[in-house]
């Protein structure tokens, strides 16, 4: 195993990234609400230019959610390896799902959304599998 997978220094960074994500869900208002008038000013210069309408705030509010839950995915899996990192994405989708709950419950500012737990566990699925071809390159093979 290459010492960069290994057990500790994983845990040390899921640590500090869920802190992230934590403080970044758990904000009393929603994070995006600075920039999201700008960001709707970029995407309508850019659907003027020829960008199809479909590539549009809710279109990168679902995207920045399913890689905001890579990284989840990916070091959850890299700590369980192989056989149980089909236990990543059970994790994401679980703390997706509380994450909404404790939105709906104690921040009334926050819009809890089922799409919301689906972009996560989305992306909770993708590191996962980004980690599963990282761990089939990294360890040999038995015969």
């Amino acid at each position: 195993m290459s010492p960069l997978f290994r057990p500790k220094p994983v845990l040390v960074v899921l640590g500090a990234y869920v802190g992230a994500v934590s403080l970044i869900a758990f904000w009393p208002t929603p994070v995006d609400r600075p920039v999201s008038g700008a960001l709707r000013r970029v995407l309508n210069r850019l659907h003027d230019l020829g960008v199809p309408p479909w590539f549009d705030y809710s279109f990168v509010e679902f995207s920045a959610n399913v890689m905001l839950f890579m990284p989840i995915g990916f070091l959850v899996s890299m700590l369980l390896r192989r056989r149980l990192a089909w236990l990543a994405i059970v994790f994401g989708a679980t703390a997706s799902v509380a994450i909404e709950a404790a939105q709906w419950m104690l921040l009334p500012q926050r819009v809890p959304s089922a799409g919301d737990v689906l972009a996560n566990t989305l992306g909770a699925a993708l590191g996962a599998a980004i980690a599963a071809i990282v761990l089939s390159r990294s360890t040999p093979h038995r015969r």
